[in-house]
């Protein structure tokens, strides 16, 4: 399969050094980090726009492999006494192009630092195009591997409700734009609590991303939500997983 793959053969071709940063998704119903969601940085804490803008067809695969190995390598160090938080990686499914043969270096890189596969969310954004058929065999051998899996940014993108009716992934996270002002927006409230209740019955975790102000956090308490992320909890550290005051991490 390596000689066979493009992807593969530019296995090398990502030659940009980066780092990662850790934002943490908490559970507000018992107050503790539920996983650490890893972003791209540049060596130097630069933003993610200054490592993506360098992506191109040529490099993905490698730019995604690297970025896998990266975050379970750092996740493992940080979380070394925590044996609960999970960690959530972002996936490019244009860049997988056999989804078994393309998974190897992140099983190989898990078993070396001894990082448990049921502690790993794979999410990926359903902001582009993609063939359904293609993502739902990803998904599909990740949920056999042992990895979870995540929608990112629903409401947002391409896939929608057509994907969630042939693939039911572990958890969807809520676009910010359905959270932010929620509290004041009679609408967005509504379309949330139906979403919700939708997600219920499909036996889904749902993880409203973008909280960034305590009326949105309390709307969204009031709905049930258990799982949040966004500025309101915590920014993302570099280099570092910290629980935000008044939540704790697993010793």
């Amino acid at each position: 399969m390596r000689n066979g793959c493009e992807g593969c053969r530019q296995e090398e071709s990502f030659k940009l050094p980066f780092s990662m940063a850790f934002q943490p998704i908490v559970d507000i119903r018992v107050g503790h980090v539920f996983a650490f969601e890893a972003l791209v940085r540049g060596v130097n804490g630069e933003g993610a726009a200054s490592v993506l803008s360098q992506i191109d067809p040529v490099n993905r695969y490698a730019f995604d492999q690297q970025c896998r190995v990266k975050a379970i390598e750092l996740a493992a160090s940080l979380l070394k006494h925590d044996d609960t938080a999970k960690l959530s990686i972002n996936f490019m499914p244009n860049a997988v192009y056999e989804p078994r043969a393309c998974i190897r270096l992140t099983l190989a890189t898990a078993e070396r630092v001894g990082f448990p596969l049921d502690r790993i969310i794979f999410e990926f954004t359903e902001n582009e195009q993609l063939d359904t058929g293609h993502v739902l065999k990803i998904l599909e051998t990740y949920r056999q591997i042992g990895f979870k899996t995540a929608i990112d940014d629903f409401g947002a993108g391409h896939a929608g409700l057509g994907l969630l009716t042939k693939f039911q992934p572990d958890l969807v996270k809520l676009d910010m734009d359905l959270i932010r002002d929620i509290d004041t927006d009679r609408v967005k409230r509504v379309v949330v609590e139906h979403t919700l209740r939708m997600l219920a019955e499909l036996e889904i975790t749902p993880l409203c991303e973008g909280v960034e102000t305590d009326g949105e956090l309390a709307v969204l308490r009031d709905l049930g939500v258990a799982l949040v992320q966004g500025y309101r909890i915590a920014k993302p550290s570099f280099e570092a997983a910290t629980a935000p005051e008044g939540y704790r991490r697993a010793a």
